[in-house]
């Protein structure tokens, strides 16, 4: 990890240069010490890259986010970029360092993605009472919690994922599922409490595993923080009543077609999609825990000798949900995945392979989903209701230019309506 100045703990404003955030420096200049003390009169230059530490240091704000590109208006007659989400549920970088195998996928493919942290991954076990989660007992969680080593690797990423362009969300914490205090049974007000211990988790990452000195993560997380997925795409109503409370902007823990999406309680609905099964007649959800459940059930290694196979199936049926959007609605396409090793990793390895089919594509943007809204809203609401209109894979009959013009386009030569030919 790069080094940083040091700082006094607990400042709540400060100026630093951090060679992990900005890539500033200074050293000696070869001026003589009168020439040093004539430029001491002179005002200093402002600082180019200004970290402002908030609380205890855990977070700072350090400008705009690098490598976000400003979304356009689709100009009239203009085909919609096929945009294509990928999205990781529960982020963190253990042993395996899958988070940072796929920043670097990312980085090759021209893609951005979001990272659903869980923020009891920020929280070091012996500190485990500091999470209250709803309807459980002080210290209870479904997926754990983290050691000092986990949450400073954890935090380098998050830190180099952000300042190469990609979103940071929420997955919660505890991740409870079902019956007997699930998410599915939490209320509005319940649902604020976690989303606030989540927050306070990231913002508080310092003082709980006492790292001091290390770098903050280079953003704030109130503001950050726009959207999520529930554990077990539970509880969604009334998560979504409080996200909108929050000031959230979007939330994908629905299921969908490939259709052109809408707001819902006042958020973006992303939900992930149906997309076609190979091998099957029904479709699957673009989520590699459903294709896992659908090929060994509830065992996370089933027979080693399908392992392949199971890769394919997920790859394909993504492929074709993809080829289907691209030349037909161009609905962006949703996917949700987890960093784990199911089936000998061969989900890891079909995401990965999509990805680079798919990205450096023309007319192909594989962008976060902070990206993706801040597009929906640059666009007028009638392009997007009139998108809207299209089924899946439904390419418009008279072609875009006439689709999404302003002015019907000319009607081709020879068919009803035409202009009569020049003698």
């Amino acid at each position: 990890m790069a080094a940083t100045h040091r700082i006094a703990a607990g400042a709540v404003v400060a100026a630093v240069c951090v060679v992990s955030l900005a890539g500033c420096g200074a050293g000696a200049d070869g001026t003589d010490e009168q020439e040093r003390g004539q430029e001491k009169a002179k005002p200093a230059p402002a600082p180019k890259n200004v970290v402002r530490l908030i609380g205890d240091g855990s977070t700072a704000y350090t400008g705009a986010q690098p490598h976000l590109p400003r979304p356009e208006r689709l100009k009239p007659g203009e085909k919609p970029p096929q945009f294509v989400v990928f999205s990781w549920d529960g982020a963190g970088e253990d042993s395996q360092k899958l988070f940072s195998h796929f920043r670097k996928v990312a980085k090759e493919n021209n893609a951005t993605m979001t990272y659903f942290l869980s923020g009891v991954y920020l929280l070091p076990e012996e500190k485990r009472d500091l999470y209250r989660p709803p309807q459980h007992s002080p210290g209870r969680s479904d997926i754990g919690f983290n050691d000092r080593q986990g949450i400073a690797d954890t935090v380098k990423q998050l830190r180099l994922a952000w300042l190469e362009g990609n979103e940071i969300g929420t997955h919660f914490n505890g991740h409870f599922c079902g019956s007997g205090g699930g998410v599915g049974e939490w209320s509005v007000a319940e649902w604020k409490d976690e989303i606030a211990q989540a927050k306070r988790f990231v913002k508080t990452w310092k003082t709980n595993t006492g790292m001091k000195n290390a770098a903050p993560l280079p953003f704030d997380y109130d503001k950050e923080l726009i959207g999520a997925r529930t554990p077990c795409l539970e509880g969604r109503k009334n998560f979504m009543k409080a996200a909108r409370d929050l000031g959230f902007r979007y939330d994908t823990s629905g299921v969908n077609n490939q259709v052109w999406p809408k707001k819902k309680h006042g958020l973006w609905d992303l939900s992930m999609q149906l997309v076609p099964f190979p091998g099957h007649s029904f479709e699957q959800l673009t989520m590699d825990y459903n294709f896992m459940v659908n090929q060994s059930g509830t065992t996370t290694q089933g027979d080693p000798a399908k392992h392949e196979l199971w890769g394919d199936q997920m790859r394909d049926g993504l492929l074709q949900g993809f080829e289907r959007a691209y030349r037909g609605n161009r609905a962006p396409l949703i996917i949700g995945n987890h960093f784990e090793s199911w089936n000998g990793g061969t989900y890891m390895r079909a995401v990965e392979e999509v990805v680079e089919a798919v990205c450096t594509r023309s007319e192909v943007r594989c962008v976060s989903f902070r990206q993706l809204v801040d597009w929906l809203d640059a666009q007028d609401p009638k392009t997007l209701a009139k998108l809207r209109t299209l089924g899946v894979g439904e390419a418009p009959e008279q072609g875009w230019k006439s689709f999404l013009s302003a002015a019907p386009a000319p009607a081709p030569k020879g068919v009803p309506g035409a202009p009569a030919a020049k003698r």
